[in-house]
């Protein structure tokens, strides 16, 4: 908790004014009573018209007093509290983009938009409360107190019996809620994942007449959702009533003492209703005190959350004082084996090969062989668990970071587009490119056609995901962005499986052509974009079943025959 509350250090100073206005404001409401006490007992009493004004304009003044001691609190505390959580949001945020892919699967995407919006929400909430009523409630409670015991010691005992019970009350409600909420909010994470789900998946979805099935699975995580929600409300709710009924009781106790002692000449009429006030404020100071309290607790389980992401180092992280020279390209996998996770079911076997750098690795193999994980590897997406990658003849791991990563230009098989214009996506990929670089990288992906059939060309907006586009543009689009890097490591994971052949050819050719000098690794279903590699590794259950030309492998292993004579017998090209 002490972590996430160094994030308001920044606003300390208006963090202090806030309970500053909010004393004056206290001050002014505890001083009414009184007011009204000498008003009724000296002035209507005694029949005294002209103090009976004067206690009125004191009663007036203090009244504007409050109001302006609460405004200003107000406005103190909703600026500390809002600045904090927007500081907070994107420190969570610039801790989880930097999360290796490893972090990222730990956590569940749902959990970490529900730590950016949900949990820092209710911190947010929980510190505007503070700031302006766990101030107020103590101090209405003590100054209450305090003033009955000079003012009215006669009816003091009453509140020796009453305060003990609203505290006990109000410590179970706060240790139970705090439980009660963070069962809740694990709720809230299974609610997002499943959204996120099936947002992302939601042509799957439709395209398979699943809606149905999703609605009622929806609705089983919702009502556990919402069930859970019930009995935390119950538990804030019924403190309420409980105080007010006490606080009711002591009401009656009073008057009934009251009168008793009025009749004895001990007290006067004013002092009873000067009781009966304060007891008010005391239980709005008790109730102020506890919702406080009630808002801490559930922002403990967020604060919880919020600081085990904060506190997640990245799996892969970027050696200090790590090798920052340019990179040329030339690659070594040496017997390098890889498992996600904990799982220790290797999906990558004891994997060796060298390129030199403008040498090109073509890649192929069944689904779940691997490919896309031994790609993972290059740019340390996730690192390897035996073996060893060596870029230009030094291990992967020594070098920093962003240098290895901007030497390298990625398309994976999934072509993921941010939202905006087509411009701002070849930028994503080269923040400084200029036009003949930006023309150049659609040019070779074959998008500059379906680009200037935009009404708005390069500044036609493309949606979150690219879903205003076709698969064969996003695909083609997702390349453009790799290429305008001008990277020395080109890795394209089955980029033109929505391409058609004849653009597929054109790519091919224009990759030659210009990214000559670029080391290229390449993976493909079809064997006609891999067949004039230098290399080409076939890979089976993870394990590299051949290596060589299409012509040596041809002629010297069986698998990668059987695929050139499968996709051959069903009309499959191998081009020449």
């Amino acid at each position: 908790m002490g972590m996430i509350l160094h994030y308001i250090k920044p606003y300390k100073w208006v963090a202090i004014f806030a309970p500053l206005f909010m004393v004056f404001e206290v001050m002014m409401d505890l001083i009414q009573p009184t007011i009204m006490q000498h008003l009724i007992d000296d002035g209507i009493a005694s029949g005294n018209t002209s103090y009976v004004m004067k206690m009125f304009m004191f009663m007036l003044l203090a009244a504007l007093g409050g109001l302006v001691g609460g405004v200003g609190c107000t406005i103190f505390a909703s600026r500390a509290a809002v600045q904090f959580s927007a500081d907070l949001r994107e420190a969570v945020f610039h801790t989880t983009v930097l999360f290796s892919s490893k972090n990222k699967d730990d956590f569940g995407i749902g959990t970490l938009i529900t730590n950016v919006t949900n949990d820092v929400e209710t911190l947010q909430r929980a510190v505007l409360m503070t700031l302006k009523v766990f101030v107020r409630g103590p101090l209405l409670f003590l100054g209450a107190i305090a003033i009955v015991f000079f003012t009215a010691r006669e009816l003091f005992p009453l509140l020796m019996v009453i305060v003990p019970i609203l505290m006990i009350l109000i410590v179970l409600f706060t240790k139970f809620s705090s439980k009660v909420f963070g069962v809740v909010q694990l709720q809230i994470d299974r609610v997002n994942a499943f959204m996120q789900e099936n947002l992302a998946g939601i042509r799957v979805v439709k395209s398979l007449n699943r809606h149905l099935h999703q609605m009622k699975q929806f609705q089983k995580i919702n009502d556990r959702l919402a069930n859970r929600s019930i009995r935390a409300e119950y538990v804030v709710s019924t403190l309420g009533p409980l105080t007010t009924f006490i606080i009711n009781l002591g009401i009656v106790a009073a008057l009934w003492l009251g009168v008793i002692k009025i009749d004895a000449g001990i007290i006067e009429v004013g002092v009873i209703l000067a009781f009966i006030n304060y007891l008010t404020i005391i239980m709005n100071g008790i109730m102020s005190s506890s919702n406080v309290l009630i808002q801490i607790a559930r922002a403990v389980p967020s604060a919880k959350r919020l600081q085990r992401v904060l506190n997640t180092r990245p799996a892969v992280q970027s050696p200090e004082n790590g090798i920052n020279r340019p990179i040329q390209g030339a690659i070594q996998f040496d017997h390098v084996s890889f498992y996600y996770y904990n799982e220790e079911e290797y999906v990558l076997k004891d994997i060796s090969f060298t390129l030199q750098p403008g040498e090109t690795l073509g890649i192929i193999g069944m689904t779940g062989s691997g490919k896309s994980s031994l790609l993972k590897l290059i740019p340390r997406m996730y690192d390897p668990k035996k073996g060893t990658i060596t870029i230009d003849g030094i291990d992967s791991k020594q070098y920093d970071l962003r240098v290895l990563r901007e030497a390298i230009g990625m398309a994976t098989q999934r072509a993921i587009l941010l939202s905006g214009t087509v411009e701002e996506q070849l930028r994503f990929g080269k923040v400084d490119a200029n036009e003949q670089q930006m023309a150049t990288a659609l040019e070779s992906s074959a998008s500059t056609a379906f680009v200037e059939r935009f009404d708005e060309g390069m500044a036609h907006f493309i949606t979150q995901g690219g879903h205003n586009l076709s698969g064969g543009q996003r695909q083609r689009l997702a390349m453009a962005r790799a290429f305008v890097r001008q990277p020395k490591i080109l890795i394209l994971d089955d980029t033109t499986s929505a391409v058609d052949a004849v653009s597929e050819r054109f790519i091919q050719e224009k990759i030659a052509e210009n990214f000559e000098q670029s080391t290229k690794i390449i993976v493909s279903s079809k064997l006609s974009s891999i067949r004039h590699a230098d290399q080409i590794l076939v890979l089976e259950d993870g394990e590299m079943v051949g290596i060589g030309t299409h012509e040596q492998l041809l002629s010297t292993n069986a698998i990668y025959k059987e695929i050139a004579e499968t996709q051959r017998a069903q009309g499959g090209m191998l081009h020449e």
